[in-house]
């Protein structure tokens, strides 16, 4: 009776352990998990300027936000692609692009969520929403629990002047919680057209003709090469064709 017993525990101890092998390979085939289609920006885009806010604590939160593990920018192949030829146009214009922030990680999202949450927290509020209310952000969608960053083809970014070396000036600072974001303040988007008007603004600020046009240019040349906009944001452009529109990834940004 042993010799049966033996051979019947040791096979059930190796199926237990080709069980948990294929657990463990499914659990790391996950779809939201799986970097491969996605590139570091600077190995695409070689002349990007990477200034990451959410590596750092100059952020509307504070602090380094989760899954930031290095001050690097990831995107998909296709997104990229479409990046480097916004770049290499932009050059010809004697700029270069300047990178806030592209992929971000379903736990970097959570920590906005997190933050949002809590209303007493207001660190950074006179740097990043001094007209708003802590509690309107989630009624307002300037915190939503998902995010197009997440499925890797949206990009945040400004101009940079090569020959001033400094930033584009575009009238206001990147994630401000405000209609003084918004691509349509002070002039319509579709013809180019400033109007001035900026009582839209609840300080009453406004741009200027020049920093209104300064948008223009990076609107104008990221939709030329397949980005479409978002109406709040004069930063933000996700590519038209992205490859993962139904994927929210959770890798962490970190050099691939």
């Amino acid at each position: 009776m042993k010799k049966l017993i033996i051979p019947v525990c040791a096979l059930l101890l190796t199926a237990g352990a080709v069980l948990l092998s294929l657990k463990l390979n499914k659990e790391e085939a996950a779809p939201e998990a799986d970097s491969s289609e996605f590139v570091t920006i600077t190995d695409a885009v070689p002349d990007a300027i990477l200034e990451i806010r959410y590596f750092s604590t100059y952020n509307f939160v504070g602090e380094r936000i989760d899954g930031y593990l290095e001050p690097t920018a990831l995107l998909t192949k296709r997104a990229a692609d479409s990046l480097r030829a916004v770049s290499d146009e932009l050059l010809t214009l004697g700029y270069r692009i300047k990178i806030f922030d592209a992929y971000r990680p379903q736990c970097a999202v959570d920590h906005f969520v997190r933050w949002a949450s809590d209303v007493s927290d207001t660190r950074m509020k006179s740097y990043f929403y001094p007209d708003l209310d802590k509690s309107v952000l989630f009624e307002q969608e300037y915190i939503m629990e998902k995010s197009g960053h997440t499925r890797g083809s949206t990009v945040d970014l400004t101009l940079f002047d090569m020959n001033t070396e400094t930033d584009v000036d575009m009238g206001g600072t990147f994630d401000w919680f405000g209609p003084e974001s918004h691509p349509d303040f002070c002039g319509n988007p579709d013809s180019g057209e400033f109007n001035g008007d900026g009582s839209v603004s609840p300080s009453g600020m406004t741009i200027t003709a020049e920093q209104f046009a300064n948008r223009m240019l990076l609107r104008n040349i990221m939709v030329k090469h397949g980005f479409k906009t978002l109406d709040s944001e004069w930063w933000h452009f996700t590519l038209k064709d992205e490859p993962f529109p139904e994927t929210y990834f959770t890798f962490p940004v970190k050099q691939l």
